[in-house]
């Protein structure tokens, strides 16, 4: 599944990185052009992409859809 979110605040891609730890299923951040792909369980590599624009959540869990919808 792919979801499409802006994160408006370091807490909001703090708790992004939470959820994808709380899984054993990939879940990935890819910048809209395509060009840039994260994973989410890396902090660091979070702070590699531009979250001032949406970016897509790739994953497969449905444990991280809900979570995600809650935040922001």
């Amino acid at each position: 599944m792919v979801i499409t979110k802006k994160f408006n605040s370091i807490a909001a891609i703090q708790a992004l990185q939470k959820i994808a730890c709380d899984v054993p299923d990939s879940v990935q951040i890819h910048n809209l052009e395509g060009d840039k792909v994260v994973d989410a369980k890396s902090f660091i590599g979070l702070f590699t992409l531009d979250f001032s624009k949406e970016v897509n959540i790739v994953t497969d869990s449905e444990y991280v859809i809900k979570e995600l919808e809650k935040l922001n």
